[in-house]
Order: structure tokens, then C-alpha cells, then sequence
């Protein structure tokens, strides 16, 4: 049983390390953007948003 339970803690860690590796990944690929892109990237979603509900 006590390996079960090791087992268990063993995979909670693994499980909790590889979640912060993507969300870092994330983060530094968010913060890649300059300020005029990501206000076009903005401005790109909207318009297709608005062009997406007068359908």
C-alpha cells in the first residue's frame, strides 16, 4: 500500500512541474509581443468577431 501512495505523491509532483513548464512557456511567448502587435492582434480579433455576428 505504500507504494501506491508513493507512487501517487511521485505522480502529483511530476504532474505539478510539467504544469508550470507550459504555463511558463506561455508566459514568455505572451510577453514576446511588442505593444503595436498585440494592439493589432486586438483589433484583428474584433473585426472578426463583428464580422462573424453579422452573419
Amino acid at each position: 500500500m505504500r507504494r501506491v501512495w508513493k507512487f501517487l505523491g511521485l505522480a502529483g509532483v511530476v504532474g505539478v512541474a510539467a504544469t508550470g513548464v507550459v504555463m511558463t512557456r506561455a508566459e514568455r511567448q505572451r510577453r514576446a509581443y511588442t505593444p503595436d502587435e498585440v494592439r493589432e492582434r486586438l483589433r484583428r480579433r474584433v473585426a472578426e468577431a463583428e464580422g462573424g455576428a453579422e452573419e
